[in-house]
């Protein structure tokens, strides 16, 4: 049997970065869902290709850092342990949440881009039906996506907790004394 605890195969420090990393991405999410609302001048059809398409471009990024930061868990032995199961699943979510609203952007743009050709009122109506049904759903992937990794802090949370972490106060830094040198 090995005499370690299980915590001191998990260092305080990787899980308070990974929550500040998860909390930051979470954030970024749902900043995003909230701040890409469509104009409300009529119709969706108001948002340029140019600006959709933009949107598919950041939301890709965004998609890409939690793909990234999945992989990285799961690469650690911590990721793949039963303990550490639950975070991962959140993340494995989160990544597919975030693929699909790029993917919706993406097809709102596509739309977009061809509303100009559009040949009869009834085509333009349908046009902007698709960029409306595609640019929600983008911002609802964008913000299940944000669940999914405020489920991951949590699950974190609860593992910290569980391992007396959380209640650990931290020493504050010492800073010498101004005029005083060791």
């Amino acid at each position: 049997m090995d005499p370690t605890p299980p915590h001191a195969l998990t260092p305080h420090a990787q899980f308070l970065h990974l929550v500040g990393i998860l909390n930051a991405l979470e954030v970024k999410f749902a900043d995003t869902s909230q701040r890409w609302e469509p104009r409300e001048v009529g119709r969706l059809v108001e948002t340029p290709f140019a600006e959709l398409f933009q949107q598919a471009s950041g939301t890709q990024e965004l998609s890409r850092e939690v793909l990234q930061l999945t992989a990285e868990l799961a690469a650690t032995p911590h990721g793949t342990a039963t303990h550490g199961r639950g975070t991962l699943e959140h993340l494995a979510t989160a990544s597919t949440m975030s693929s699909y609203a790029a993917t919706h952007f993406a097809e709102a743009a596509e739309s977009a881009l061809g509303l100009p050709r559009t040949s009869t009122p009834q085509d333009r109506r349908d046009a902007e039906n698709r960029i409306i049904s595609h640019h929600s759903t983008a911002r609802a992937y964008l913000r299940l996506t944000s669940r999914c990794l405020r489920d991951a802090i949590t699950d974190l949370a609860h593992r910290l907790d569980a391992h007396g972490y959380t209640h650990t106060p931290v020493p504050p830094a010492v800073t010498p004394a101004p005029g005083r040198t060791r």
